[in-house]
C-alpha cells in the first residue's frame, strides 16, 4: 500500500508510515472533529464547521487524511478509548484489593467523564447515530466487550478471596456499566451535574450491593 504522497516506504505491518507532521494534523483533525461533535452533534458536524475549528484552509485536508466520514469517526471513537484507558488503568492498578478496584473503576469512569467532558459527549452522539456495522461501532463493542471480560473476571477472584458476596459477575458487571452510562448520558444534558459526585455515589451502591458479609 502506497502511502498518500505517493511513498512506498512501509511499515512491518504493511501500512505506509506517517511523518510526524502527517500525525500531528491527524490528531488536530480529531480534535476538532470532537469539539465540534460534542458542540453541535453528530449530524451537524461537517467538514466545514471541523476543518474551521482545526484552523485548516479548506475541508479537503480531512479528506487528505482520512477516508471520509466513517474513517473520521472510527479514529475519535479510537482517541477517546486511548484517552480513557490511560486515565483508568493507572487508578485501578494502584489499589491491591477487588473491592478497592472496583471503586476505582467506578468513580475513574465519571472523573474522567469530569475531565474529558466533551469527548464523552462526543462518543455518545457518535454512539448513538452510527449504524450498527460500521467500523466505529465494532471497535468500539468489542473493546468493551473485552474491558467487560477482564472485569467479570476481577470480580470471579474478588469472590474466591472472600471480599466479595455471592451474585452472577456478568449481571453485576452489565448493571454497573448501564448505571455509569446513564450518568454520562444525563451529564452530556445537564452541564451542572456532578458527575464526581454521582461516581461516589454509585460506588458506594455497588460496594454494598458486593460486600461480603461473612
Amino acid at each position: 500500500m502506497q502511502a498518500r504522497n505517493g511513498s512506498s516506504k512501509q511499515n512491518a505491518g504493511g501500512k505506509a508510515k506517517r511523518s510526524f507532521t502527517e500525525t500531528g494534523r491527524r490528531a488536530q483533525i480529531v480534535t476538532a472533529a470532537i469539539d465540534v461533535i460534542a458542540e453541535v452533534g453528530y449530524h451537524r458536524a461537517s467538514f466545514a464547521k471541523i476543518a474551521e475549528r482545526a484552523g485548516l484552509r479548506s475541508t479537503g485536508m480531512i479528506s487528505y487524511h482520512f477516508d471520509g466520514r466513517d474513517d473520521l469517526m472510527r479514529e475519535v471513537v479510537a482517541e477517546v478509548l486511548r484517552i480513557a484507558e490511560g486515565h483508568l488503568r493507572p487508578r485501578i492498578e494502584a489499589h491491591e484489593s477487588y473491592a478497592a478496584r472496583l471503586r476505582a473503576s467506578i468513580e475513574g469512569n465519571l472523573d474522567l467523564c469530569a475531565e474529558y467532558p466533551n469527548h464523552l459527549a462526543a462518543i455518545t452522539e457518535i454512539l448513538t447515530n452510527l449504524p450498527g456495522g460500521s467500523p466505529g461501532m465494532a471497535a468500539f463493542l468489542d473493546t468493551t466487550e473485552a474491558n467487560l471480560t477482564v472485569q467479570v473476571e476481577q470480580i470471579r477472584k474478588g469472590q474466591r478471596a472472600g471480599e466479595f458476596c455471592d451474585f452472577d459477575p456478568w449481571v453485576m458487571m452489565r448493571a454497573i456499566r448501564a448505571a455509569i452510562d446513564d450518568v454520562v448520558r444525563r451529564a452530556t444534558r445537564d452541564p451542572d451535574l456532578d458527575v464526581r459526585a454521582a461516581g461516589r455515589e454509585l460506588a458506594d451502591l455497588f460496594d454494598r450491593a458486593t460486600r461480603s458479609t461473612s
